[in-house]
């Protein structure tokens, strides 16, 4: 399999192939994430197909790296929001019944 480009009306390959002359080809748009995600909401998405472009995708996945000082500041933030969320929360109840 080798990805390509579609340009003015012609496929352009992102690199060079040794297939034999005449050889079939089978060219389709490649799915964006959003294209397959509303082409699996239209079909059945609990087919074993479905599920198995799905478990391909959510594999191609690359892990989320968050370092200690993002850990650090991310809880700090949470505790302010916690904070704040605490001192107000009267405010916002009282809010609902005026």
């Amino acid at each position: 399999m080798i990805h390509a480009t579609w340009q003015n009306g012609r496929v352009v390959l992102d690199e060079p192939v040794d297939w034999p002359e005449g050889a079939r080809l089978v060219v389709q748009p490649e799915l964006t994430q959003d294209d397959w995600i509303q082409k699996a909401i239209a079909q059945e998405i609990n087919t074993p197909e479905a599920i198995e472009a799905w478990l391909k995708w959510y594999d191609s996945l690359e892990p989320l790296i968050v370092m200690p000082e993002e850990e650090a500041d991310l809880a700090a933030w949470r505790e302010k929001v916690k904070q704040y969320t605490i001192a107000h929360m009267d405010r916002e109840s009282e809010e609902l019944f005026e």
